[in-house]
């Protein structure tokens, strides 16, 4: 930063000074089309029409206040969210979005209930202006720290595509693994091979320092000071978000929510591979036999009819292990892509922040 500056001075500026702050409008009668509408949370459809069509900064208005966008191609925007008409004589305009990404935009809310962002409060942020008295020399300064930015933006999306094409490769393989097309074996219920149940317990009842894991509906384990099994489990929510999907899979001593179902396969399946099964085709199973469009809650039942293959046990094993191989690649917080991409985009951030941290104390215009 000294090394671009060059003994130059930072001049803070209110955001009216070099950006023109617009609503949006309704899209409702517009023709379908290709330009991408946007509100607060996002992308809500494409249109025929666009309201602005150069590079610009996307503010919401209400609703997910911090959900910032950078745009260069034709959109349209909603009332939820503000577009920006920037000053290309001042500022590079992706420099302003990566600036405004390092406010805490909840600490300027004026929403009573509905978080929300009034044009009169953002107007007055104040914004760097490097080298604000050479104006081709601050865009030069301004364009190198975009530059720097957006290689770490593209190094977590590279990551990103990454663990999206792992994923494809998984659940193709998975499904080539698992449907036993053309071969010849035995099928079962779950209910012959596994003992179905669900615990005891409430959310409540959990504590911060438990000796034990306690599995709860599809969120993190907690903890509590007893235990209700001693088994290898595959957990799986009876209600609730993410009902009938597999959550966890249980080794050792545990406790048990009561509207969570354990799975214990008996000593003709490899628990991995009954983890792998399930994981891939139950929730689809409950969806089409359940009466209802929308499954909320399980019952024993559901669990007792689903049917499962049963290989030899060392069919099994060899696949569980194929497919442990890719799960610990794709989902592992400690290994893998996934943690290969939270560490990048904290590193993203760090740099961010620390190159948007020009003096707040050499000139500011009011």
């Amino acid at each position: 930063m000294e090394k671009l500056l060059d003994g130059r001075s930072v001049k803070w500026q209110p955001l009216h000074s070099i950006a023109k702050i617009k609503h949006g409008k309704d899209w409702k009668g517009l023709s379908l089309g290709e330009i991408p509408v946007y509100g607060s949370g996002g992308i809500m459809g494409y249109v025929g029409e666009c309201s602005y069509d150069k590079p610009t900064v996307l503010i919401p208005r209400k609703g997910s206040i911090t959900n910032i966008f950078y745009v260069e191609t034709p959109f349209w925007n909603v009332d939820t969210i503000y577009y920006t008409e920037i000053d290309t004589n001042k500022m590079v305009p992706k420099f302003l979005y990566y600036f405004i990404k390092t406010i805490d935009l909840m600490a300027l809310d004026t929403g009573s209930g509905r978080p929300s962002l009034t044009q009169a409060i953002l107007n007055q942020i104040q914004v760097p202006i490097p080298c604000s008295e050479d104006p081709e020399k601050s865009l030069e300064i301004q364009a190198e720290l975009v530059r720097v930015l957006d290689a770490f933006t593209s190094l977590t999306a590279e990551l990103t595509a990454e663990l999206t094409l792992r994923k494809k490769q998984f659940n193709y393989y998975r499904e080539k693994l698992l449907s036993f097309e053309g071969i010849d074996i035995k099928w079962t219920n779950l209910g012959e091979v596994a003992v179905i149940g669900t615990g005891n317990h409430d959310t409540k009842d959990a504590i911060e320092d438990g000796d034990y894991v306690f599995y709860a509906r599809g969120r993190d384990p907690l903890r509590l000071n007893v235990f209700d099994f001693d088994e290898t489990a595959i957990i799986t929510a009876g209600d609730g978000a993410g009902v009938g999907k597999v959550f966890h899979y249980a080794q050792g001593k545990y406790a048990l929510h009561q509207r969570a179902y354990r799975i214990v396969p008996n000593e003709f399946m490899e628990p991995r591979f009954v983890y792998h099964y399930i994981a891939a085709y139950f929730h689809a199973y409950i969806q089409k036999a359940s009466v209802s469009s929308s499954v909320t809650s399980l019952r024993r039942p559901m669990f007792l009819n689903f049917p499962i293959p049963m290989p030899s046990l060392e069919e099994q094993a060899r696949i569980a292990v194929i497919l442990d191989k890719f799960d610990t690649l794709i989902s592992s917080i400690s290994q893998g892509l996934p943690r290969e991409i939270e560490l990048s985009q904290k590193q993203y951030e760090y740099y961010r922040d620390l190159l948007m941290s020009f003096p707040e104390s050499v000139e500011v215009a009011n």
